[in-house]
Parts: C-alpha cells; sequence; structure tokens
C-alpha cells in the first residue's frame, strides 16, 4: 500500500484550486470539466479537492465540512518552506486567515498557521532540522 491522495472538500472546487494558486503557489494538475474534482501539483502525494455534492454522493454527506466561522477541523494540510515568514505574508495577503503567525519552535522548526477561504487549517513550516 502506498498513500495516494488527500482530497479535501470544498464549496467550490474551481476557487479553490484558484486560491490555492495564489496563497501557495502551486499548479493546478487537473480539474474535471464537471467542477466537481481538482488536483494540485503537490510533489509525490496529490493534493485534491472534491464539491461536498461529491461528498454527499460518496459518503451520504456523513461528514463534517469545514467552514470558516467554526472551529478547524482535527486535521491540518502542512506545506514546507524555506521562508516560513515569507509563505505566512502570502497567504494572508491572497485571503487566508492567520491563525498562528511565525515561531521558532523548541525543536528548531519555524510553523505558522492559516485557515483557507473554506476554514482549512494549513501549517507552514520549515524544513525539520534546517
Amino acid at each position: 500500500m502506498k498513500f495516494g491522495y488527500t482530497i479535501v472538500y470544498v464549496a467550490s472546487v474551481a476557487e479553490t484550486l484558484a486560491f490555492y494558486q495564489q496563497a501557495f503557489g502551486f499548479d493546478t494538475r487537473f480539474l474535471h470539466e464537471s467542477g466537481e474534482y481538482g488536483e494540485l501539483e503537490t510533489g509525490g502525494t496529490a493534493l485534491a479537492f472534491a464539491s461536498h455534492g461529491m461528498g454527499d454522493q460518496l459518503l451520504g454527506g456523513r461528514y463534517v465540512k469545514a467552514a470558516p466561522a467554526a472551529d478547524p477541523l482535527g486535521v491540518e494540510l502542512a506545506f514546507v518552506s524555506d521562508d516560513v515568514v515569507a509563505a505566512h505574508a502570502r497567504a494572508v495577503a491572497a485571503g487566508a486567515t492567520s491563525v498562528v503567525v511565525p515561531a521558532m519552535q523548541p525543536w528548531g522548526q519555524t510553523v505558522a498557521y492559516v485557515r483557507d477561504m473554506n476554514g482549512v487549517l494549513v501549517e507552514l513550516c520549515s524544513p525539520i532540522g534546517a
């Protein structure tokens, strides 16, 4: 077995893909013609988005939808950057909500948190040991 995808259910796949390009610099790999599913160019593991409509169809709507006004879900997307301060500033300028400003952690990693347009928690971090 190998890890293939992380799929996040969102209100608008196309808008989310555009946001992730502007906020984090990821290009769109694929957007299905239906607009119900899309993927980003993120490296070895695909980060994908599917519509809540697809979530309703596949899961019978039995999942907790992320929402900007609600507390973040107990899961995060983590993006590694050599310049967490600049990555945080770029994300906020693109409309992400700052949760925790960049700070050096006791283990030597710089970490910040933002929430995307859907309320999904995103960690921005330096490489461990860098």
